[in-house]
């Protein structure tokens, strides 16, 4: 058997926290390479493992692996990525069927199909999903074998071979065969929900959707829409959203006008259940609080509860966890909190007794349960912090772990430091919240440390706490670097006020938020003021950008990725989609990098994918253009990256070596703001 994937056996009682005492730079290649394992689920009779593991080849390609739960001890079954088509992700679903996410690099016209050029052609990537089964034998587009495709032209059949035409929508965990699929009707180019048998590829259809008419909930136990939304246009500039219910024992859908909401507005509202004993829904909703509580909806009365049913005073309810066996379908066993790290209540006396038994097995990880049979004799489960990158285990009879693999084992994590969710204030008062990671074993009698100010992407996202993804996090503080994430004003996911605040304040007051971040931290004794940088990607990388531009900048440097620096022809280009524009381009304005290129005054460096197709590479371009002849200033186009995850370990590496290179040089040096000779 692979020695990568031997399984290690563990006694549910023991356990020790790592310490984090030494202090040792993480290799690049340790945080560059692919993931030994990834992408791990099990099937809902506990049969089945699925996950995507490192394969061979010079970028470690990944590969498909199987596991039969009863033979554990065999290995899996392993089928490699294609020379070009890669394994991104996969799924166990049922009846011995398993759903493969897969990427390859594409050059080419797209036909105006996604992001990218409509005219011309376009360097990027194309998705496409696959069933096969367990032994892996024969890989079928999913769920397209009753995709019709006569009538329609050359142009739009190149369309969907670049799109695909269909995806999962719910797996109906108690049908042993039939899944929700939505798939696209390429006759009318309209979505179509399907109930799939995974065994016979017939389809059945459940609703036909339109550009502004959509399915919400559907019925776990066999499929049926309980309601809908529908897009009513109130004016050129407006959007009124409106929901319909399913009246019960009916196929009429009644409109609920309370409900009715405009889309700008931007309030959460998703119905995420029903409670089949009262036939009351469950609601995520920030109607009534600044953050998204669980509510129930009483349909007959059409009303709220007067009370939540579950909220938190700090952070937005994440989702109601509902059993989905048959020993528990339906009944809410537990709820997640949007914590700095996602919190996991149960609230079902067996699970909790497990998850806690694994959480003392592993303290100072978050333990979660990924999945279980209808006993609860086989669970998957997964642990991770911000200094243990994910570890995926099996719990068998409540006896034993068996652990299938660790997806970056050659990490210590003694060389990562503390996590603190913080909050300060900024300039006009606004509380501000942030993730703030330091170098494992400092104290403030050390004195301050060199900083990194690390603003997300999004905008409208937000900063979760444990294991960085991307490495950048644990690469800068295992160098002696802290690091702040401010959850700045446009942030989403922590309230609507923060949310809503960022409205137009590209630059502005947006910026404020991440400058009165290094100030604190200044005022703190955390951070040096004659150390300070900025570094961040996509919007973070406007971010970047715009500290450049910006008078009295509080930082030596800033580092750039895949950015967005010229505002003016962004709001030219945000979107096909008018709602799309009503909904948030109308939003993004506020200073623009491009038109203040003249009062550069700090080194830049900036890097983006020349396959991103997200921020193209003229915005890092030509704001490298326009000020390299005031500041110090490095340009890196990244072949073949695209903007988002998963990247080539190359990608890792030429980003981490840049970032280092720069650091420890026109940053370092104090951020020589005189223009570099290589320029």
């Amino acid at each position: 058997m692979n020695s990568t994937f031997r399984l290690s056996l563990v006694a549910l009682a023991v356990g020790m926290a790592a310490q984090a005492d030494a202090r040792n730079p993480i290799p690049i290649e340790s945080l560059s390479h692919v993931p030994e394992i990834q992408s791990v689920s099990m099937s809902a009779d506990g049969r089945n493992i699925v996950a995507l593991v490192k394969g061979g080849g010079e970028e470690g390609d990944t590969a498909l692996a199987t596991w039969n739960v009863d033979r554990l001890e065999d290995g899996p079954r392993l089928t490699a990525s294609g020379d070009r088509m890669k394994f991104i992700g996969a799924s166990a679903l049922k009846a011995d069927r398993i759903l493969v996410a897969t990427r390859q690099e594409f050059t080419g016209a797209l036909q105006g199909c996604g992001e990218g050029k409509t005219t011309g052609s376009t360097k990027t990537f194309v998705s496409k999903t696959y069933l096969t089964d367990v032994e892996h034998s024969k890989f079928d587009e999913a769920f397209a074998k009753n995709a019709r495709r006569i009538g329609i032209s050359e142009q739009m059949q190149r369309c969907l071979e670049l799109t695909g035409t269909a995806n999962l929508v719910s797996t109906l965990p108690l049908d042993p065969e039939n899944v929700i699929v939505q798939q696209l009707n390429q006759m009318t180019l309209t979505s179509e929900y399907v109930l799939y048998n995974l065994k016979t590829d017939e389809a059945k259809s459940l609703f036909r959707g339109t550009g502004r008419t959509s399915p919400g909930l559907f019925n776990p136990r066999n499929g049926e829409v309980l309601t809908r939304t529908e897009l009513e246009e109130a004016s050129s500039k407006e959007f009124e959203q409106k929901i319909y219910i399913r009246k019960p024992g009916s196929e009429e859908f009644e409109l609920h006008e309370n409900l009715t909401r405009k889309l700008s507005d931007r309030y959460t509202f998703e119905f995420v259940g029903i409670d089949e004993a009262s036939g009351k829904f469950y609601v995520l909703t920030d109607l009534y609080s600044d953050r998204v509580e669980a509510r129930m909806y009483d349909a007959t009365a059409r009303k709220f509860d007067n009370e939540p049913l579950v909220a938190h005073p700090e952070f937005s309810i994440g989702g109601i966890i509902q059993g989905t066996r048959e020993s528990d379908f339906n009944q809410v066993i537990g709820f997640s909190v949007a914590a700095m790290v996602p919190q996991v209540v149960y609230v079902d006396p067996e699970l909790k007794s497990i998850h806690e038994a694994l959480g003392k097995l592993y303290p100072g990880q978050r333990v979660s349960i990924s999945g279980y049979n209808s006993d609860r004799s086989r669970v998957l489960f997964v642990t991770q912090s911000h200094r243990h990158p994910p570890a995926y285990h099996v719990l068998l009879d409540r006896k034993k772990v068996l652990t299938l693999g660790r997806s970056r084992p050659s990490i210590n994590p003694e060389d990562i430091g503390e996590q603190r969710w913080v909050t300060y204030k900024a300039r006009d008062g606004l509380e501000i919240p942030g993730i703030l990671d330091l170098p494992a074993g400092w104290t403030k009698d050390q004195g301050p440390l060199p900083t990194v100010i690390h603003p997300h992407g999004g905008p409208w996202s937000r900063d979760g706490g444990g294991w960085d993804a991307s490495g950048w996090v644990p690469f800068l503080t295992s160098r002696g670097y802290a690091v702040l994430r401010p959850q700045y004003r446009g942030s989403s996911g922590l309230g609507r006020k923060l949310w809503l605040a960022g409205d137009s304040e590209w630059g502005q007051k947006m910026q404020d938020d991440k400058d009165d971040g290094a100030a604190w931290l200044v005022e703190q004794g955390i951070a040096d003021p004659d150390r300070l940088h900025i570094f961040g990607y996509s919007y973070g990388g406007f971010a970047a950008a715009a500290a450049v531009v910006r008078p009295d900048s509080p930082y030596q440097c800033a580092i750039s990725g895949a950015p967005v620096t010229d505002l003016a022809r962004l709001g030219n280009t945000w979107s096909d989609s008018r709602i799309q524009r009503i909904l948030q381009g109308r939003t993004v304005t506020g200073m623009d990098p491009m038109k203040n290129t003249d009062k550069a005054n700090i080194p830049v460096l900036l890097f983006v994918g020349d396959r991103d197709v997200r921020t193209p590479s003229w915005h890092a371009e030509d704001f490298y253009k326009a000020v390299k002849d005031k500041v110090t200033a490095r340009y890196e186009l990244i072949p073949d990256q695209p903007h988002s995850l998963p990247w080539y370990p190359r990608h890792f590496r030429t980003q981490f070596k840049l970032m280092e290179e720069f650091l420890n040089g026109p940053c370092k040096s104090g951020g020589s703001k005189s223009v570099a000779a290589a320029n």
